[in-house]
């Protein structure tokens, strides 16, 4: 059974239905995806840049390749582990950032960060 079976009719003048039409495009979402995001409180973002995956790839990559340097050094026991840690919490915490800046929807009524 149909877990969807409201069907909801409203009209648009043609600048919003436009409107619409543009956000819904950028977000890369379906219409009725976008709508009921907007219902829950939450404002789509547009999609990301086609090479931002990559970029992330390319990113936890780097991570994994430090984690396993940073292995070796510690079995060396030729590690600072405090430089270390507060590094890689660094390293996360720019992934989450951008991840967030990207991807992450925001709630209605928040600012954007970072002038966007």
């Amino acid at each position: 059974m149909r877990r969807r079976n409201v069907a909801i009719l409203f009209r648009l003048t043609p600048k919003e239905a436009q409107c619409l039409d543009e956000k819904v495009k950028r977000s890369g979402l379906s219409r009725e995806a976008y709508l009921r995001r907007l219902i829950k409180g939450v404002v789509p973002r547009d999609a990301p840049p086609p090479d931002y995956y990559s970029m992330m790839k390319e990113l936890y990559r780097a991570g994994s390749s430090l984690n396993q340097i940073v292995q070796k050094a510690h079995a060396l026991k030729v590690l600072d582990v405090h430089r270390y840690e507060r590094d890689m919490e660094e390293f996360r915490e720019t992934v989450r950032k951008i991840t967030e800046a990207v991807v992450l929807p925001g709630r209605i009524g928040e600012q954007k960060r970072g002038g966007g």
